[in-house]
């Protein structure tokens, strides 16, 4: 009998050990690995919340920038690291939801390998054209493509990227047949449609606001389903063909096998973080859409249906399994 009460007593120690150590957690700097490199919008997100969770935590929150193979090299050191919290990503919509389907050989699994612990961002795109194009709405692109398919070119930051996707879901939705003229950036792209190479692509935000609010190029839609705070005048692609929805998000990510609790806590701290008004104004200035994160079931929820949604846009772009 002594031995079966000592056992009991172990088992119990032994299920209160978990949410010790997460009531602990951070005991140590943890490590945040950034899929792109250093400087850019990505990067620049990551520092501010990496900064913010330091600040609120009390232990050093460290960016490692790990770019290459469309985000697979920064998720694998995540996915190889030990599921306790002290190794996370910062994921992008290519890493959870379009590389899936895109790549035939993927060496992790989403949503096992990887668990969504908070959204951070959703920003949209803007369709722009040059100038003195005289494609000014939604409707007259739809007008020439049906006048004229495949006479229209499209620019895009290379196949499966999501300005490239984008395109393939308007096509979709609108009925019409444009031509795809990959480039490896977006920069180049928008060079080559100033110049009137190219008559119309999807372009980041952070790249393509400023030159419409220069005058070099014109804004006629933004991708999100409602207009953009950044930019109100220019309309939703929605507004003319309903249904369509498209935006680059970010997650923070942990390897799959963290702790429940950790993951809460850190889900927790991400919230408070984007309810600050000062963050949200510092992230619109910057054009990027702050995303008001819910539990973790609920970004795991979201991330299985952008799963479905953009595997059936990569297959009707003929993309699947081409990596």
């Amino acid at each position: 009998m002594r031995w079966g009460v000592a056992v009991s007593i172990l088992a119990v120690l032994a299920a209160l050990a978990t949410p010790v150590q997460a009531q602990q957690y951070p005991s140590r700097p943890v490590t945040v690995v950034v899929p792109f490199a250093a400087g850019g919008g990505s990067d620049l997100l990551a520092r501010l919340v990496t900064q913010r969770l330091e600040a609120r935590l009390g232990k050093p929150f460290i960016i490692e920038n790990r770019p290459g193979a469309g985000t697979t090299l920064a998720a694998m050191q995540v996915v190889r690291a030990a599921p306790d919290g002290y190794t996370l990503m910062q994921g992008t919509s290519s890493t959870m939801a379009i590389n899936v389907t895109m790549n035939k050989k993927l060496p992790y699994e989403p949503l096992k390998d990887l668990v969504p612990v908070a959204l951070l961002s959703s920003s949209p795109f803007f369709l722009v054209v040059a100038a003195d194009s005289p494609l000014k709405t939604v409707a007259d692109v739809i007008a020439a493509a049906k006048a004229k398919p495949n006479g229209l070119n499209y620019g895009s930051g290379g196949p499966g990227s999501m300005h490239h996707l984008s395109t393939e879901l308007l096509q979709s939705l609108a009925g019409i047949q444009m031509t795809h003229v990959p480039y490896k950036a977006t920069p180049p792209a928008m060079t080559d449609l100033m110049a009137g190479h190219i008559q119309l692509l999807f372009g980041d935000t952070t790249s393509t606001l400023p030159m419409i609010q220069q005058g070099k190029l014109r804004g006629i839609a933004v991708t999100t389903a409602r207009r953009s705070p950044a930019a109100p005048d220019i309309p939703a692609v929605a507004e003319t063909v309903p249904g369509f929805e498209s935006a680059s998000w970010q997650m923070l990510l942990a390897p799959g096998g963290t702790p429940t609790e950790v993951i809460a806590l850190l889900n927790r701290e991400v919230h408070a973080i984007f309810s600050d008004p000062a963050v949200i104004a510092e992230l619109t200035r910057r054009g990027v859409g702050p995303a008001l994160t819910g539990p973790a079931e609920e970004v795991t929820d979201f991330v299985k249906k952008e799963i479905v949604r953009w595997s059936d846009v990569v297959r009707r772009a003929g993309l699947e399994g081409s990596e």
